[in-house]
């Protein structure tokens, strides 16, 4: 499995006590109690939310406007957890994109469980924090205030101040630096319930699926096509989504994870910035996820960020579908074209599931759920030593390999080493082709259907022993 990106995390990983995430659990499919972060843009709830969580995730920019979507993540504090989800700024006066901005921030504030408003203290409270304090203070769930930015103690006193946005005490808070975050936690931990008010989903282990592609390709559009609501900020300028975006969607009587990620434009080592970041979180959504569904516009040339977003999760190890969104806009000579680029350009990922779809008609949106039972039943799938070393024998005595260096190898046995994907490990007297290794992939896929999943094969060589 690659590992590439994997070191290149942005900060120390940790739950929001200080504790390993590895003794967790699965905390993201329990039901907890839900915390909204609303404030207008750029205060700094990211920069909050990444230190109340102890981890960084949440894309930090020093640009306001970054977040644009409502994004959930597992916290957990004094042996308690609770969901915290991070909104892009509210601003009631909002066009256009900021106006779907704002309604994420809004759903949130609906569908929480305690709301936490955060001020930048060293600006004041603003119009538009007093517009936010007037939503909040007609609302029925519990309201916490935080003070952020406060980096030094000598701007303790000046969030007095706050207590004109009529939402009781105003907690001073760094971001940056943790200062009051402590106490900030405590707070949360009183006002939020023990348990949700309001259970959205089944209660289980949904398998998990990352939505990728290249920018504005249609994924956020896809996502909120199969959940049935506006789940991602959907606009027609290029990379609105920026981090990923948990969704439960229940398809075909089966409750998945689907995650939207933002759009890769650049290779992780060269780009900078925000897209530094989101494209550490796309490829973090990859390797935590079981399948990837990576949609490519079918109006359009397979172009290289496709192949590259592929290529991608193809080294990861997951079940692959490939979608191909925009399907309305394809005619007959587009599909004619279609099909040299699929033979000149994803001739190596033949064996991946497909569907044609388009997330503004919704046309084959119903497909996705068997295309993915498929890939991932392939995925799942192992072969009985037994079984695997009578197929090897007839394929050999078939077709044996060729000979190298005037000897010809013989293959003793093989073992299927994991699922998850299917990897299979063949002890030999000698190195196998490249060619006879893809032979036996192809064979391997046509007698035993892994379709969908990726399959590894590697070879070990047993050497003779030499007599004494």
């Amino acid at each position: 499995m690659s590992t590439e990106g994997n070191d290149e995390t942005a900060g120390p990983i940790g739950l929001a006590d200080g504790s390993d995430p590895a003794d967790s659990g699965d905390a993201g499919d329990q039901v907890q109690p839900v915390l909204a972060v609303v404030g207008r843009p750029n205060v700094g709830k990211s920069t909050l939310v990444n230190r109340l969580i102890g981890r960084r995730e949440a894309v930090v920019q020093d640009v306001p406007g970054v977040t644009r979507d409502r994004v959930a993540y597992d916290a957990q504090w004094n042996g308690r957890r609770f969901t915290l989800v991070d909104t892009g700024g509210w601003e009631p006066s909002a066009e256009g994109l900021r106006a779907a901005v704002a309604a994420q921030a809004e759903l949130a504030m609906a569908t929480a469980d305690a709301i936490l408003l955060v001020v930048d203290a060293q600006v004041g409270a603003t119009a538009t924090d007093e517009a936010v304090a007037r939503v909040l203070r007609r609302s029925d769930r519990p309201v916490l205030l935080a003070a952020t930015k406060v980096d030094d103690e000598r701007l303790i006193p000046d969030t007095a101040a706050l207590w004109s946005l009529g939402l009781g005490e105003p907690r001073p808070v760094s971001g940056m630096h943790g200062r009051g975050s402590g106490d900030l936690l405590d707070a949360i931990l009183d006002a939020l319930p023990e348990t949700p008010r309001d259970v959205i989903g089944p209660v289980g282990g949904p398998r998990r699926v990352a939505l990728v592609g290249k920018p504005n390709v249609g994924k956020s559009s896809l996502l909120n096509r199969l959940t049935g609501e506006q789940r991602s900020v959907v606009d027609p300028v290029a990379g609105t989504t920026v981090d990923p975006v948990d969704s439960l969607v229940e398809l075909d009587g089966q409750t998945w994870r689907f995650v939207d990620t933002a759009g890769l434009r650049k290779r992780v080592r060269t780009a900078s910035g925000m897209e530094y970041y989101a494209s550490l979180r796309t490829r973090a959504a990859i390797d935590a996820a079981e399948v990837a569904v990576v949609l490519i516009d079918a109006s359009e040339p397979i172009a290289e960020q496709d192949q590259r977003v592929i290529r991608m999760v193809e080294e990861s190890g997951r079940a692959l579908v490939l979608a191909f969104n925009k399907w309305d806009l394809v005619d007959e000579d587009r599909r004619l074209a279609m099909g040299r680029e699929l033979d000149r350009d994803l001739v190596r990922v033949r064996w991946a599931e497909r569907v044609n779809v388009s997330a503004l008609t919704g046309r084959a949106v119903a497909k996705i759920a068997p295309t993915l039972r498929t890939a991932l039943e392939s995925w799942d799938r192992r072969i009985p030593t037994g079984v695997l070393n009578g197929w090897l024998a007839d394929v050999i005595a078939a077709n044996p390999p060729p000979v190298r260096g005037g000897k010809q190898p013989k293959v003793l046995f093989a073992t299927q080493a994991q699922a998850r994907p299917p990897t299979f490990v063949l002890f030999s007297t000698g190195f196998l082709e490249a060619s006879y290794r893809r032979f036996l992939e192809r064979r391997l896929r046509e007698d035993f259907d892994f379709t969908g999943s990726p399959v590894r094969i590697s070879v070990r060589v047993r050497e003779r022993r030499r007599r004494q």
